[in-house]
């Protein structure tokens, strides 16, 4: 028990919806008077009609319910789960920024968090006094501050800027600070959400390295990311939220795989209402994306065996041999891969009036992003049936050569399955 550095039990978060909140006393005033005659809301972001303020003060959201874990000294946890399933509003309640409605937390040590970027930072003073002043907050003393002060300025880059206002930094300058700040002041517990979204790819692989660093020194991290090739690396357990509950907690392999079989679902695109050009005797009817097994796939995962599916149609009666390419293509048209039955001399027959073929990728080889895919059918060197922007796929990165460490993004939209060698040629 004693090595037990956070201990979460029964934790549930409820907002009430149409509180009335804007940060002004005018604008409450205004609200508060439209709701008393039965009025919309006029600072309302959602133009929503509303029958009276009895009604609408009922009106409650639960953004966590009953949240149970433990996590011990020196673990890295990674947080996953799709937007809105509660991951920030549990990180803030770890950071003491809110309470929980019912449920207990108990934790040991200092934290440190880093929930958005330039939490704590005044952007009338400079990077100096920024990093003082956010390093009080944690609750570091200024000598604390003042041993750590080079590595921090170091490792954000930014030490020309250093005495200038952080109001003048770039957005990347400012992110860069403010996660050296939390990174490097000495607390027990370190909590970071989605950090690892802004920056240059540079930087991103700092925060990497540098959070390798804080694991493998015995303190503790929960990590919140959607970049699952970190997730993998970084993390020994993961926990998924769904919808503000506990939808799996152990380890990360595991807890991946989850976490894709619940947004992988019955996607199918159908191709019959799309634009085409041909002469019509064979059409392009569904596609769809399919691990090795057969299962749907929303997402594709890096590294991963993948099937292209394709259904056809034959429209006139007959045998035909047909020949079928498929264009992969990033959205700014960048083609990247072309995938084609001549190229491989296969040579399929539709005899009946619906036919399927798959392509299979072994260890998908694209990097993270959204892509588009072109389909082109023909007969006998004859175009039947050609569809362009037909369908679109989603990659997220993965561990595609199982070290968590991918090139930078500028190289190439695709990995190559390679390795080395060396040879001692003394003599």
């Amino acid at each position: 028990m004693n090595d037990i550095v956070i201990s979460v039990e029964n934790v549930s978060k409820l907002y009430r919806l149409g509180a009335i909140n804007h940060g002004t006393l005018y604008r409450d005033l205004q609200s508060w008077w439209a709701r008393l005659r039965g009025k919309a809301d006029p600072n309302s972001p959602i133009d929503t009609p509303r029958s009276n303020s009895a009604v609408q003060s009922e009106q409650w959201f639960k953004a966590l319910d009953g949240i149970d874990f433990e996590v011990t000294r020196g673990e890295v946890l990674g947080l996953i789960g799709g937007n809105g399933a509660g991951k920030s509003t549990l990180l803030k309640i770890l950071s003491r920024i809110t309470a929980p409605s019912s449920g207990e937390v108990r934790m040991k040590g200092r934290i440190a968090s880093l929930l958005e970027v330039g939490t704590g930072f005044h952007p009338e003073l400079t990077g100096r006094e920024n990093v003082f002043l956010n390093g009080a907050l944690l609750g570091m003393a200024p000598t604390e501050v003042s041993k750590k002060f080079d590595e921090i300025v170091d490792f954000a880059g930014v030490e020309t800027f250093i005495d200038t206002p952080v109001k003048r930094y770039s957005s990347g300058m400012y992110v860069r600070l403010a996660f050296a700040v939390a990174a490097h002041l000495e607390s027990e517990v370190l909590l970071v959400d989605e950090v690892l979204a802004v920056g240059d790819t540079a930087f991103q692989k700092k925060c990497l390295g540098k959070m390798e660093d804080i694991g493998a020194s015995g303190r503790t991290i929960l990590f919140v990311s959607h970049n699952m090739a970190a997730i993998e690396n970084l993390c020994q357990k993961v926990l998924v939220l769904d919808r503000g509950k506990v939808d799996f907690f152990g380890d990360t392999p595991s807890g991946v795989e989850h976490y894709y079989s619940k947004v992988n679902s019955n996607v199918v695109g159908h191709l019959d209402a799309l634009p085409r050009t041909g002469d019509g005797r064979l059409r392009l009817k569904e596609v769809w994306v399919s691990d090795a097994q057969g299962n749907q796939l929303a997402i594709i995962r890096t590294g991963s065996t993948v099937k292209i599916n394709v259904k056809i149609e034959r429209i006139e009666p007959g045998r035909e041999d047909l020949s079928l390419a498929i264009g992969v293509k990033t959205l700014k048209g960048d083609g990247v891969i072309h995938l084609s039955t001549e190229t491989l001399a296969f040579n399929p027959q539709i005899s009946e009036q619906f036919i399927t073929l798959s392509c299979e990728l072994k260890r998908f080889n694209l990097r993270g992003g959204i892509y588009s895919l072109n389909f082109y059918l023909s007969t006998s060197g004859v175009v039947s049936d050609w569809v362009q922007d037909g369908f679109r796929i989603q990659v997220e990165d993965g561990d595609y050569y199982g070290t968590g460490k991918l090139p930078p993004e500028g190289y190439s939209h695709y990995l190559a399955d390679y390795s080395w060698s060396v040879t001692n040629n003394d003599p």
